[in-house]
């Protein structure tokens, strides 16, 4: 493969304006991160340490082999909802390895409403498990959870893909010979009791570890009986009387030791195989692309100078490297693994939705997984284009991308709006890992165009009328149109409603995309084959 050459200036003023604009956003992704990681208030902490019981986080790192990493997803889930007050949505989730195996990890987070489950933990968790369930992945459950959070009942409990998604997907999992083992830290009760039911290993930690429909309270006020936790639902009565859970512990340390050695016997997968290389770094500092990534989302620029970044040895074998140049396809390495690239350089014109569409045929045909660099602002419109038949083709681009059978993975590198979001592989494409950068913006078209286009309405509406619009009232509607897109189609607001896998560090792209890939190649290949194209 050919060596992308790269031509950006590192010691220009453009450069190095982009780099410290950019470099800021990732030290504000990284410091809200943090905060939403580590800030609790002190109460909180002091509760779980008056428990005795470990705060999640640290139950992780003592779960997890010492000195593999660990790919948290969503960290920044519910940032913008419930007034701040579920960080994380409550819960941490991620891929980990545990005694040598890839697993998916879900862990309660009781320093926030005691474990309680809002609407966004729930969707959440739901993730992790199709996660699992796509990627073949065992998951190791970290439970410590009151239930679902009760002033929200009803965006929890009755709708497809609520809370009983869960303990479906875990169902799900079981049917397909998939592990899964549940350590019992604290309280599960209600629906959260099904998750220690549902798994195939459970262990318990005595004095803490509860496992019940209702608790003490409700259990009193529903039949008058009056009973303690421990005695409701604790170890020794699930270990020895009810055989709800399988293992005894003294402590949680005792406890993950226990798991530890459960995943230890389980088999090691039989992983599909791709072609492979001995990895390297690429050629070029991925610090670079901080400069590389425009100051505004107005600005264009090189998506081969982000693939120089991440590709093993910045090579890069482009495909038609002549045609459809808005969109740039080819075949490169990343941490060994081969893969298809499509990258973004413009708007999708019928020639490059054509050129996507069929290297998106050849990656299918030589079970290659695909890479989506998405920076997009759609499709390109006008009477020429649609007499082209700019929907049409764009149709022929989703269709082989939807009916893919190879893995897919997506990272917003930039823009993301209309149509092409579908082509390019976005949420609702079932890729296997979606991610995006702290510039990235998502919505149905730009907020500049969005706001123009509900003036330029507005406008024909009050002539109808036969009225005059005055400058007043068209200016306030650009406005606020402008500034309601401007939180709408941030990359935290995104985030927050868990449209992605997560917000990336530009430069830790590399590594969670090589975690990715090896996680992916747990599960087979679907069946080759697609629907009906029109020509």
């Amino acid at each position: 493969m050919a060596i992308i050459r790269s031509a950006i200036d590192t010691g220009s003023e453009e450069f190095r304006t982009r780099h410290a604009y950019n470099q800021a956003l990732a030290a504000e992704f990284h410091r809200r991160q943090a905060e939403a990681r580590d800030t609790r208030a002190q109460r909180d902490i002091d509760r779980i340490r008056n428990q005795g019981k470990r705060l999640p986080r640290e139950r992780i790192e003592l779960l997890l082999d010492p000195g593999t990493p660990f790919l948290e997803f969503s960290s920044l889930a519910a940032n913008m909802a419930y007034d701040g007050e579920a960080p994380g949505a409550g819960s941490i989730t991620g891929i980990g390895i545990v005694s040598g195996r890839e697993v998916v990890l879900h862990a309660d987070d009781a320093t926030i409403k005691g474990g309680a489950w809002y609407p966004l933990t729930v969707k959440k968790i739901v993730r992790c498990l199709d996660i699992a369930i796509e990627n073949c992945l065992p998951v190791v459950h970290l439970c410590d959870s009151a239930g679902g959070f009760l002033p929200l009942q009803s965006e929890l409990f009755p709708d497809k893909y609520m809370a009983g998604r869960i303990f479906r997907n875990q169902a799900i999992l079981s049917k397909m010979g998939v592990k899964q083992l549940a350590l019992v830290f604290g309280h599960c009760t209600a629906g959260g009791a099904y998750i220690p039911a549902l798994s195939d290993y459970t262990v318990i930690v005595r004095g803490t570890g509860a496992v019940f429909l209702a608790g003490p309270p409700l259990v009193k006020a529903a039949t008058g009986e009056i009973v303690t936790a421990d005695a409701l639902g604790g170890a020794d009565l699930h270990t020895q009387t009810s055989g709800t859970c399988d293992y005894p512990a003294a402590s949680e340390e005792e406890a993950i030791a226990i798991g530890r050695e459960i995943v230890s016997h389980w088999e090691r997968p039989h992983k599909s195989s791709i072609e492979r290389e001995a990895p390297e770094p690429p050629l070029y500092d991925p610090g670079e692309l901080y400069g590389i990534l425009p100051d505004t989302i107005k600005k264009s620029f090189d998506i081969r100078e982000v693939i120089a970044r991440l590709a093993d040895g910045s090579r890069f074998h482009a495909y038609q490297p002549a045609y459809g140049t808005s969109l740039v396809c080819g075949f490169a390495h990343i941490w060994g693994y081969r893969v298809g690239i499509l990258g973004n350089n413009g708007v999708l014109f019928n020639d490059s939705a054509l050129k996507g569409a069929h290297f998106i045929e050849l990656c299918n045909q030589n079970n290659t997984p695909i890479l989506f660099l998405q920076n997009i602002t759609g499709y390109m419109v006008g009477r020429d284009y649609e007499a082209q038949g700019i929907t049409k083709d764009g149709a022929k681009m989703i269709m082989a991308q939807a009916c893919s059978h190879v893995p897919k993975f997506t990272v917003m590198c930039h823009a993301s709006f209309g149509a092409g979001n579908y082509g390019m592989c976005g949420r609702a494409y079932d890729g296997r890992f979606l991610f995006a950068w702290p510039n990235h913006q998502i919505g149905v078209m730009g907020g500049e165009q969005a706001a123009n286009t509900l003036v330029e309405v507005k406008r024909r509406q009050i002539e109808r009328n036969g009225e005059h619009p005055g400058d007043g009232v068209l200016e306030q509607i650009h406005r606020s149109t402008l500034d309601a897109y401007s939180e709408q189609i941030s990359a935290y607001h995104s985030t927050s409603e868990l449209w992605d896998d997560g917000i990336l560090d530009p430069v830790d792209t590399r590594n969670a995309l090589g975690i990715a890939l090896s996680a992916s190649l747990n599960a087979p290949f679907g069946r080759p084959g697609y629907g009906t194209f029109r020509f």
